[in-house]
């Protein structure tokens, strides 16, 4: 028996009168709610000289308030059933908890109260700051790719916040004091500059008098500025990288081409990237996969990804890992073959066909997680889309023709926009 689907996402949104903005994603099928509060803010907000500050923020939300003491946040979601956490990115930075529905009214009460009301004192800015440098001595310096991909950014990106690495420079973060943690929450933690989202077992009218009654009296921030970085300079000249490191196992070849972001009302040519790089490089049937690795057996694994859901100009990316025995100036000549082949002849009607059915089904599945349909939408809003573009997304990429998909290529893989970058074992020569 076919499964029912729901024909469009079952959304309401309203802004509150302090310029909170409120999403509610109804999903009635369990009785379970995500809640989320996004703020428009992220590390490509930070000010100079203060890398990972708007991490480093993130970590001490979950201290002490005026009404909790530090940790009480986290121990009162698990006693109650659930789980919570938060993340940050260039763009933003989320908090959420996953709970029983009957609970988001304490959800929103907490949330509402670290809001404005957090307490920080020196001894626990220490003890944090500690915590988010072991972290990047786990996730950054202990990882090669790690450190590549953040050497690599750096060369991308001359101006744009986008080259400093999100959790930070290690020699910034180690003097981020409560003074910076204060001023970027005073500047940034306000009801105007985030973005609630409700999805579960909730309706728009209860999420509505909820919010009124714990979101709705906290003032809005009348100094929130609009939200300036600084520009990229246009790139006339192709950039390469090597990086080395004795703890390389596999080496790779990387290249990161300038493209444009998903923009709000003009979204196809995110739309034809997007799937130019399901056509290129996802898959064992794609482009890169099927020429380097079953054809010539010249790499282990290919791949293209486009990270389109972006404030500003973003990336396509495309990646070789050679085969046993085959150079990484072998690896990037074969790759560089195949991408032009594939501007003279574009892309094949069926596997076109193929990517667009099997992205369709991929967007229908993930309707069942309401964490997956929160999350898509917060990271829409707080990079400039609308309700209207998130919904509108999936029947774009259906409309994608492979005229766009070969204009978007032609557009996008130029080399005097791209870094190529190596990364390889210390005594590896070429």
């Amino acid at each position: 028996m076919a499964r029912p689907v729901l024909a469009d996402d079952q959304v309401t949104s309203f802004t509150l009168e302090n310029g909170m903005d409120v999403v509610v994603i109804e999903d009635h099928r369990a009785p379970v709610v995500m809640h989320m509060v996004w703020y428009r803010a992220g590390s490509a907000d930070e000010p100079a000289g203060a890398s990972g500050i708007a991490h480093f923020l993130e970590h001490l939300m979950f201290k002490r308030t005026e009404k909790m003491e530090s940790g009480e946040f986290s121990r009162t979601v698990a006693r109650n059933g659930g789980r919570d956490n938060a993340f940050t990115s260039y763009d933003y930075t989320a908090y959420f908890q996953r709970v029983a529905s009957d609970r988001l009214g304490l959800m929103m009460q907490m949330e509402a109260d670290r809001m404005v009301n957090l307490r920080l004192d020196d001894a626990e800015i220490a003890t944090e700051r500690d915590v988010i440098i072991e972290e990047r001595n786990q996730r950054v310096e202990n990882s090669p790719a790690a450190l590549f991909r953040e050497q690599k950014d750096a060369v991308q990106y001359l101006n744009h916040r986008y080259g400093v690495p999100i959790i930070g420079w290690r020699h910034e973060m180690v003097a981020l004091d409560r003074d910076d943690a204060l001023a970027f929450y005073k500047q940034f933690y306000a009801p105007n500059n985030a973005i609630l989202i409700v999805a579960g077992d909730v309706t728009p009218d209860a999420v509505r008098a909820l919010a009124e009654q714990h979101y709705g009296p906290i003032p809005a921030n009348p100094d929130l500025r609009e939200r300036l970085r600084p520009s990229e300079p246009p790139q006339t000249a192709e950039r390469r990288l090597i990086y080395r490191d004795a703890r390389v196992a596999q080496p790779y070849v990387s290249r990161s081409y300038l493209a444009p972001e998903r923009d709000s009302g003009a979204q196809e040519t995110a739309a034809a990237l997007n799937v130019l790089a399901e056509v290129l490089g996802s898959g064992t049937t794609s482009v890169m996969a099927e020429a380097l690795q079953f054809d010539s057996q010249i790499a282990t694994f290919t791949g293209a990804f486009y990270g389109g859901t972006a404030l500003d100009r973003t990336t396509f990316d495309v990646v070789v890992v050679p085969s046993q025995g085959v150079s990484l100036e072998e690896a990037e000549a074969a790759m560089d073959r195949v991408l032009a082949d594939f501007l003279n002849t574009g892309v094949d009607a069926e596997q076109l066909e193929r990517i667009k059915m099997q992205m369709r089904a991929a967007q229908i599945y993930a309707r069942d997680d309401v964490e997956s349909i929160a999350n898509r939408y917060g990271r829409a809003l707080t990079q400039g889309l609308t309700v209207a573009d998130v919904q509108a997304w999936p029947d774009l990429l259906q409309a994608v023709t492979a005229d766009d998909v070969l204009a978007a290529a032609r557009m996008v893989l130029d080399r005097r926009q791209a870094v190529t970058g190596w990364l390889m074992a210390e005594e590896v020569t070429q």
